[in-house]
């Protein structure tokens, strides 16, 4: 007798999940490389200094005729990117859920930013509009791709795998960022003996992060299925579809209060992200090398950070993992305030701090509101998830970008991040988890 005999059609379909899961954890392994070499490492120093070669005498360049601060004009550029996120994401959400076809729309939305992200290659000179432009692009449809990523882990994952498969997920992405800063390291301090100058090896590394984005969405694209929604009213537009979004998660306010909480703390980790490289170049006097290292240092730890946090979730609960991670967050981002400049062992220390939580703290996010939809609205819901993940994360950014205008010092805008990781913690506690899962219509996990 066969072994094809003996299959059940339960283990045909735990089979077939974990073949998806698989495939899904492949897109973060695909897009973080975007997220570590280009959001976090390269092109916010790069760019501020394309800008400062086109500034006018006193620093500042002139978009559209507004006098911008040339050291601002990076930080401004993400938060406009994500304002642009914030019109299109619930519209591409009600799309999905509507049509139940997700993987073209995740598609679509790859490869827009892959390209985007190819296209960086043409930076030189003084095009930081161009910079600007692309980063724009680049930034709100991975936004978007992420959104649509992310709904497919309450279809791919059951109730009690969730905490694993999303910190998994996570923990390929920093893999696959820490793989490619490695080979973007050695470009850079050994860009003489490729007969390459410094500005062509950092527009190497930006373009090569789009290649790779485009080549690995092919995996997730091939693995993950599309699953049909029941039909809806064809003649509802995403605006429309998006009002009854916002009418229907009003009748789950404990999803609401933990979606605020999350937007607070988010934006405290998300403007870290984008804001770190020009903290320590241009604050902290550090070489683009240090800085290289330091992040790839934080992209190691941050594996092992996803997978230990994972495994304290199972033990203490998501939530109490969040809050514990919270409270992390805070001592390092004071203790990053009185970092001493020309120091990279104590810049290392910090960017260790930073790895351990960072993972950890958005992979258990991402699985503890997944627990807080309801069946069938996994695309709105999360639609609005990113909201909270991008789409009020320009508060952040604009904040640093203000603030380094108004004073010309980036160590005045880092103690302020301080605020959005202390409120998030109070407003996350104050959430009854397993009531909101509850009335959400989901099971509710032994341990959440």
């Amino acid at each position: 007798m066969g072994t094809d005999t003996l299959r059940t059609p339960a283990a045909d379909e735990a089979a077939g999940r974990r073949r998806e899961q698989r495939g899904w954890y492949f897109y973060d392994w695909a897009c973080s490389v975007y997220s570590t070499s280009v959001l976090t490492v390269f092109l916010g120093p790069y760019l501020t200094s394309v800008a400062e070669s086109a500034a006018d005498a006193e620093g500042f360049v002139h978009p559209l005729g507004i006098p911008v601060r040339a050291g601002s004009f990076f930080a401004y550029s993400v938060s406009l990117s994500v304002i642009v996120a914030v019109l299109v994401m619930p519209l591409v959400g009600a799309a999905a859920d509507r049509t139940g076809r997700k993987k073209p729309l995740l598609g679509a939305a790859a490869y827009l930013g892959a390209a985007a992200t190819a296209c960086m290659f043409l930076l030189d000179g003084d095009r930081y509009l161009l910079g600007g432009v692309l980063l724009i692009v680049a930034n709100a449809a991975q936004s978007v791709a992420m959104m649509l990523y992310n709904s497919y882990l309450p279809q791919i994952a059951p109730p009690e795998e969730r905490d694993a498969v999303s910190s998994r997920g996570w923990a390929f992405g920093y893999a696959a960022g820490a793989l490619v800063l490695v080979v973007n390291l050695v470009l850079y301090l050994a860009h003489d003996s490729f007969g390459l100058s410094e500005s062509m090896a950092v527009r190497i590394c930006l373009a090569s992060a789009g290649l790779w984005w485009g080549a690995f969405a092919l995996i997730p694209l091939r693995r993950l299925r599309d699953r049909r929604s029941p039909a809806r009213e064809s003649a509802v537009t995403g605006w429309r579809q998006l009002a009854a979004t916002i009418r229907d998660m009003r009748r789950h306010p404990l999803t609401l209060s933990f979606l605020l909480a999350y937007l607070v703390y988010n934006d405290g980790i998300q403007t870290v992200i984008t804001q770190a490289s020009v903290y320590g170049s241009k604050e902290l006097g550090l070489e683009q090398s240090t800085l290289i290292g330091a992040v790839l240092l934080v992209q190691v730890l941050a594996v092992f950070g996803a997978l230990g946090l994972g495994r304290l979730a199972r033990r203490y609960g998501a939530k109490r993992t969040v809050l514990g991670s919270l409270i992390a967050w805070t001592v390092i981002l004071a203790a990053g305030y009185f970092l001493p400049a020309g120091a990279p062992v104590w810049f290392f220390v910090l960017a260790a701090g930073i790895g351990l939580v960072l993972g950890g703290s958005q992979a258990l996010s991402r699985s503890l509101f997944s627990h807080l939809v309801p069946p069938g609205k996994e695309a709105e819901y999360f639609s609005a998830y990113e909201l909270s993940d991008r789409g009020m994360s320009w508060l952040g950014p604009l904040l640093f970008g203000l603030t380094y205008q108004l004073t010309g010092s980036y160590r005045d805008a880092i103690i302020s991040l301080v605020a959005f990781f202390a409120l998030g913690f109070v407003l996350l506690a104050r959430v009854p988890v397993r009531r909101a899962v509850a009335e959400a219509g989901n099971p509710v996990p032994e341990r959440i």
